[in-house]
């Protein structure tokens, strides 16, 4: 296995699982995020170079098991990519980082009452997300939400007082995550109108939106 760290291979190597998509979901997010400042310190292995069969992708300087939270493999069959130099040639810069998001109103998905607007969390609300999700409530999950509020995108829904009602969050594979709406307001197509605003930036992003 080879770990990829050239900036020039690490984009021919996005290239080639966009042509692999729906197939190279599973780290094509992880991918980019690595193109785009490394936001979650992740690291992408493959089984060759550069006519490669797997990809791998995880924590940098971890060996995670298949199948955890942290680690997501996928064996796309793009077309072999053309030889790189082992000296790796100056890549293009870097593309910026992950914006985040700013307070507006959301997509009229359905009718929402006009006090709503859109906002983003912060580590602040990393107690509230914590006990309400279903394998949340110990320090470990706290600290992994940590970790995603302070490094990636998130978008909620404020009620009049600023007050979180629905959310949902990037995680490092670029997919949205830990979405969910306080039981008082549900059925009023808070998450529908999250949804698609999320799905909105994620393509302005660059990232593909499926679902």
């Amino acid at each position: 296995m080879l770990i990829l760290s050239c900036p020039a291979q690490l984009q021919r190597l996005e290239g080639a699982l966009r042509r692999s998509l729906p197939l190279a979901l599973p780290v094509y997010g992880a991918v980019m995020n690595i193109n785009r400042g490394n936001p979650g310190d992740f690291e992408v292995v493959v089984d060759a170079w550069p006519d490669f069969r797997a990809v791998l992708a995880r924590h940098r300087g971890k060996v995670a098991a298949v199948g955890c939270s942290s680690t997501r493999t996928c064996t796309p069959t793009p077309a072999p990519c053309p030889s790189l130099s082992e000296c790796c040639p100056t890549a293009a810069p870097p593309a910026p980082p992950l914006p985040q998001p700013g307070s507006q109103r959301p997509p009229a998905a359905r009718r929402l009452h006009p006090s709503v607007r859109v906002g983003s969390l912060s580590p602040a609300h990393a107690d509230l997300l914590n006990t309400t999700w279903a394998y949340g409530g110990n320090a470990r999950s706290r600290h992994y939400l940590v970790q995603l509020l302070e490094r990636f995108p998130s978008l909620c829904l404020l009620d009049a007082a600023a007050q979180p009602v629905c959310w949902s969050l990037v995680d490092a594979f670029g997919t949205n995550a830990h979405g969910y709406t306080l039981p008082a307001h549900r059925r009023r197509g808070h998450m529908q109108a999250l949804t698609v605003l999320a799905a909105r930036r994620a393509q302005a992003r660059g990232f593909p939106s499926f679902g």
